[in-house]
């Protein structure tokens, strides 16, 4: 699969107003970034690229602060290179240690979590990964069935697996996604993992003990109401991929109506990932 990057310039005093563009190219089928000192770049494959969306995207922002992009394609043989140059080994609370097969590990750390950075969002760099990391280690997890919608590489899934549940269901539409949440539950050494490759219609009728989904706004509103049939009453639910303002009241209204409560949440860059209870 051929991809384009973005590099996008960004001139602002408000680091939120960067942030803010980068989760609406997530919206319009932008699925990796990677943040620079005076701007950030954003990774689209080709097929799903559509200039006039991007341009409509972008127009409610030339009032609001200064930015240009410019546009290279990367084939896919030069894909994996530019990735792994750019992925660098991160610790959590002093309790996580994510790497890639190339990093030394650190036997240090109580958990390792060995991610082989393909183009799959979710390695811990940004903000709602390691948030939802975070919120993770703060509960109990021993034991349960857990479902972890939009999977990415499989980093919460293999994570809970890692904290002791007994199983973890891992859905992602994206099939490079897939292949990654397999390979890299494989380079853990993790069997308790099975993935499917789908949306909200592919979600099992089980019920669940905890739900993971770091996704973003409009996707957690539209798959809220399947996330309620099928997680156990007290069951919790960990959502990120949103921002504070407006998104989280959105989402706390939405999630209400099916009998969902918000409990916590925790905010990073105006990113927030969020602790519900059934």
């Amino acid at each position: 699969m051929n991809y384009y990057e973005l590099l996008f310039t960004v001139i602002t005093t408000e680091d939120f107003q960067q942030d803010l563009l980068i989760n609406t190219l997530g919206d319009i089928g932008f699925d990796t970034f990677e943040e620079l000192e005076f701007g950030f770049k954003a990774y689209i494959p080709v097929d799903d690229f559509d200039q006039d969306k991007l341009n409509d995207a972008l127009t409610i922002y030339q009032d609001m602060f200064t930015f240009s992009y410019e546009i290279t394609l990367i084939p896919q043989k030069n894909w994996n290179e530019v990735w792994e140059s750019n992925f660098e080994p991160i610790a959590i609370k002093d309790k996580i240690f994510v790497r890639a097969t190339f990093h030394a590990p650190k036997p240090e750390f109580e958990y390792e979590i060995v991610i082989d950075p393909k183009m799959a969002f979710g390695t811990g760099h940004h903000q709602t990964t390691s948030m939802m990391l975070e919120l993770m280690l703060e509960n109990d997890f021993a034991g349960k069935k857990v479902l972890d919608m939009g999977c990415g590489t499989g980093i919460l899934a293999i994570m809970a697996s890692k904290l002791g549940v007994a199983e973890v269901m891992a859905i992602d539409y994206d099939p490079v996604c897939y292949d990654s949440t397999i390979e890299n539950a494989q380079l853990n050494h993790i069997d308790n993992i099975k993935v499917l490759c789908g949306s909200k219609e592919t979600i099992p009728n089980d019920l669940y003990d905890t739900i993971l989904a770091n996704i973003n706004r409009n996707i957690l509103l539209d798959q809220m109401q399947r996330y309620s049939e099928v997680l156990k009453p007290d069951g919790e639910i960990y959502l990120s991929g949103f921002y504070e303002s407006p998104d989280l009241d959105i989402i706390m209204d939405e999630a209400r109506k099916y009998g969902i409560k918000y409990i916590i949440h925790k905010k990073n860059s105006d990113w927030v990932a969020a602790k519900f209870i059934k």
